[in-house]
């Protein structure tokens, strides 16, 4: 229902026990927004002009607003909650403990002890996590076939590591032609080439930029 929400910051709450939270006015409504407490770190002062990716959760008891400083970690948060026994409680400890870009490494490499370090993460439900995120990220071009012909002239990233990248961005809301330039910048500095994470960590980093 809303990408984002534009205004000035109101307040803001990093409760321990009910999950931080702030209040972005825009137009005269104040808009209650459920987030982590890194994102208010890095929100500003009351009263500061800020930008916030949402998600709208509609349960049957309530309709609740979640949004992140960045649109990375907003669609993880959404393909967090296509996880079955991830809900929004689990899939915002989890964006407060890890990065975006070390949450979804840790999936690639399928490191369920370190997704365990999130508090309400067990063992069980990481491996979970990790089987159902890992299939949805990397294996995007089996329902999507992934094109990396405009990025392919990288001749010394082998051509695994490039549709691998992609098909991540992809698969977390970004076009082709974001993803393209996104995978394109990301090689032009990384060091290690071979590595699908290097690159999705220099590319994520340079969408957050744009």
């Amino acid at each position: 229902m809303f990408d984002y929400i534009k205004g000035k910051l109101v307040s803001k709450l990093p409760s321990q026990t009910k999950g931080a939270t702030m209040v972005v006015e825009n137009n005269g409504m104040g808009y209650l927004i459920n987030t982590t407490a890194r994102s208010l770190s890095l929100a500003g002062e009351d009263e500061a002009d800020i930008k916030v990716y949402t998600t709208l959760i509609h349960r049957e008891d309530a309709m609740l607003l979640c949004g992140f400083l960045n649109r990375e970690d907003r669609d993880i948060f959404n393909i967090l909650l296509s996880v079955s026994g991830v809900g929004m409680k689990v899939a915002l400890v989890l964006l407060d403990e890890f990065s975006g870009y070390d949450l979804i490494s840790a999936v690639i490499r399928g490191d369920y002890k370190e997704l365990s370090r999130a508090k309400g993460v067990g063992p069980k439900l990481a491996q979970k996590i990790i089987l159902e995120l890992k299939d949805k990220l990397i294996n995007w071009q089996k329902t999507a076939p992934v094109d990396i012909s405009d990025i392919a002239e990288e001749k010394d990233v082998p051509d695994e590591a490039l549709s691998e990248a992609q098909a991540v961005l992809l698969s977390l809301g970004y076009s082709v032609q974001e993803a393209k330039a996104a995978i394109k910048a990301a090689c032009k500095v990384v060091l290690k080439k071979d590595s699908s994470e290097e690159i999705l960590k220099e590319a994520l980093s340079y969408l957050a930029r744009e």
